[in-house]
C-alpha cells in the first residue's frame, strides 16, 4: 500500500481532514496576526500596561565587576528616562545589593522601607479608583538572579514586546488546541465513516450472496450515501445486462439441446441398423455421447429453472439403469461390466434423471478414454458414493482439477468437446455434492460422485 496515496477511504479522509484543519489554523494564526499587527501599527492596542516599566528594567538588571546590581542603558531604558524626568525605581536583591534611581513617593516610602516583608503589591494612591496602580512590587527573574523591584507604572504596551508574547500565545493556547482537534480527528473519524458507510457495508454482503445460481438480484439503495449511488446503480446495470445475456445464452443451448434430440434419434436409428463391425461401433459410441449432452443440457436448464423437483432418489436403481443401457456398449467396446453395491437401497435427494446423466456420461468417459481393455466397474456404497473406474492409464494428480473446465481435454485431438465432466460437475454442485477424481487399484482412473447425505432407509 502506498503512503502517499492509501487505499483505506477511512485513512485517506483522516489525512484530508487533518491537513485541512492544520492549513485553516495556520490562515487563522496568519489573519489573526496580521490583525493585530495593524493594530498596533494603528496605535488601537498600544495602551496602558501597568508592567511596562517593571519590565523594562528587568530586562536592564545586570552585575557590576564586585557583583553589585547595575542597569544597561538599554533602547527601552533611555526612551524610558527621557519620557518620564520623574522616573523611580528600588531594586534589591536578597544578598542586600540596592540599587534606586529618582525620588519615591512620600506615599510609597514607608513600602520602600519594608521591602523584606512585602512580597507583591499593587500600590494606589486610593484604593477605591478603578485606574491601574502607581505603583508595583514584585519578585522578578532577571539575568543577574532573582530580583525584588519597586516602581511606578510609566510607559505602554509596545508593539514588539506585543509581538514577544505571540510565541508564548501559541504554546499555550492555540497549540493544546490543534493538538486537541488532531486528536478530535484520530478518534472520531473512523467512527464517523464507519456509520456513514454501513451502507456500503450491507450494499458488499448482499454482493457476496450474487452467484449464478441467483440471478436478478440488485444491490440495495436505499442506505448508500449519495455519492456512492451512481457507482451501485451502475453495478446493478451490469447485473441487469449479464442477467440478460446469460438468459439469451441459456435459451439458446436449451433451443439447441431440443433442436438436436430429433436428428441423434434418427441418427441412432440408422448406426443400429448397420451390420456390426468397428466402425459400427464407433458410431454408436459417438450417437450415444451426443445424446447424452444434449440430455445433460436440458438437465441443466430444468433444475436451473425449478429446484423444487427434487425427491428422492435411489443410488442403486440409478446405477443399475445406466449399467443396463450402457452395458450393450461397453461390451461392444472391448470392455467387461461389473457393478457392485453395499445395499439394494441407498437414497439421497435430488433429480433422477440428471443423476442418470451424469453417472451415463462418467461411464461414457470411462468407455472413451480406459483403453478398450479391462473392466470398467460402477460401484454405490452405503454412504452415498458412486464410483465409476477403469483399467486405463489414469490421470496424473497435477491433471486432476483441469479435467473438470469446460472444453478443457488432456489428449489434443481426442474424443468429444470437453464439456461432459464439466456438466457432471455442474449435475453435483447443483445437489450439494462433488465430484471426485482418484486412482482405481489397477492404475486407472476413478471418478466418484459423492452425495452429502443418505435418507435413512
Amino acid at each position: 500500500m502506498s503512503v502517499l496515496r492509501p487505499r483505506s477511504l477511512t485513512w485517506r479522509l483522516i489525512g484530508r481532514l487533518a491537513g485541512l484543519q492544520a492549513v485553516t489554523l495556520t490562515l487563522l494564526i496568519l489573519l489573526i496576526g496580521a490583525a493585530a499587527i495593524g493594530l498596533l501599527r494603528a496605535g488601537l492596542l498600544i495602551g496602558e500596561y501597568e508592567g511596562s516599566t517593571l519590565d523594562t528594567l528587568r530586562e536592564a538588571i545586570t552585575r557590576d565587576e564586585t557583583g553589585g546590581l547595575a542597569l544597561r542603558q538599554t533602547p527601552e531604558l533611555a526612551a524610558l528616562r527621557a519620557e518620564h524626568a520623574d522616573l523611580w525605581f528600588v531594586i534589591r536583591d536578597g544578598e542586600g545589593h540596592q540599587l534606586s534611581e529618582g525620588a519615591v513617593p512620600v506615599q510609597f516610602a514607608p513600602i520602600a522601607s519594608s521591602l523584606d516583608h512585602v512580597s507583591e503589591a499593587r500600590l494606589k494612591w486610593n484604593a477605591a479608583e478603578a485606574m491601574r496602580p502607581a505603583g508595583l512590587v514584585k519578585w522578578v527573574d532577571t539575568p543577574a538572579g532573582r530580583i525584588q523591584i519597586l516602581t511606578g507604572t510609566y510607559g505602554e504596551l509596545s508593539m514588539w514586546r506585543a509581538l514577544e508574547s505571540t510565541p508564548l500565545l501559541f504554546l499555550n493556547m492555540i497549540l493544546p488546541i490543534v493538538v486537541l482537534m488532531t486528536l478530535a480527528t484520530l478518534v472520531a473519524t473512523p467512527f464517523v465513516v464507519r456509520r456513514a458507510m454501513n451502507g456500503l457495508a450491507q450494499v458488499a454482503a448482499q454482493a457476496e450472496r450474487i452467484d449464478i445460481d441467483q440471478r436478478g438480484v440488485q444491490l440495495p439503495l436505499d442506505k448508500v450515501p449519495i455519492e456512492i449511488t451512481p457507482l451501485v446503480k451502475a453495478i446493478n446495470a451490469a447485473l441487469d445486462r449479464l442477467d440478460k445475456g446469460y438468459e439469451r445464452h441459456r435459451r439458446f443451448l436449451a433451443d439447441a439441446a431440443h433442436e438436436l434430440r430429433t436428428p441423434i434419434a434418427i441418427l441412432s436409428t440408422r448406426v443400429a441398423s448397420l451390420e456390426a463391425g468397428p466402425e459400427k461401433t464407433h458410431l454408436l459410441e459417438d450417437a450415444t455421447r451426443l445424446s447424452v449432452m444434449a440430455g445433460q443440457l436440458l438437465d441443466l436448464q430444468r433444475l436451473d429453472q425449478r429446484a423444487d423437483t427434487f425427491g428422492p432418489v435411489n443410488l442403486v436403481a440409478v446405477a443399475r439403469q445406466v449399467v443396463l443401457d450402457l452395458a450393450p456398449l461397453a461390451f461392444a467396446a472391448g470392455y467387461e461390466m461389473s457393478f457392485e453395491h453395499e445395499d439394494e437401497t441407498i437414497v439421497v435427494t435430488g433429480d433422477q434423471t440428471s443423476l442418470e446423466r451424469a453417472l451415463t456420461n462418467l461411464v461414457q468417459n470411462a468407455v472413451d478414454h480406459g483403453r478398450r481393455r479391462g473392466t470398467i466397474l460402477i460401484r454405490v456404497t452405503a454412504a452415498g458414493l458412486i464410483e465409476v473406474c477403469d483399467d486405463g492409464d489414469g490421470i496424473a494428480p497435477d491433471e486432476r482439477e483441469q479435467i473438470f473446465e469446460p472444453f478443457r481435454r488432456l489428449q489434443p485431438g481426442g474424443r468429444g468437446a470437453g464439456l461432459g465432466l464439466d456438466l457432471v460437475q455442474s449435475i453435483m454442485r447443483l445437489h450439494g455434492g462433488r465430484i471426485e477424481v482418484d486412482q482405481a487399484p489397477s492404475g486407472g482412473a476413478c471418478m466418484r460422485m459423492v452425495f452429502p447425505k443418505v435418507q435413512p432407509s
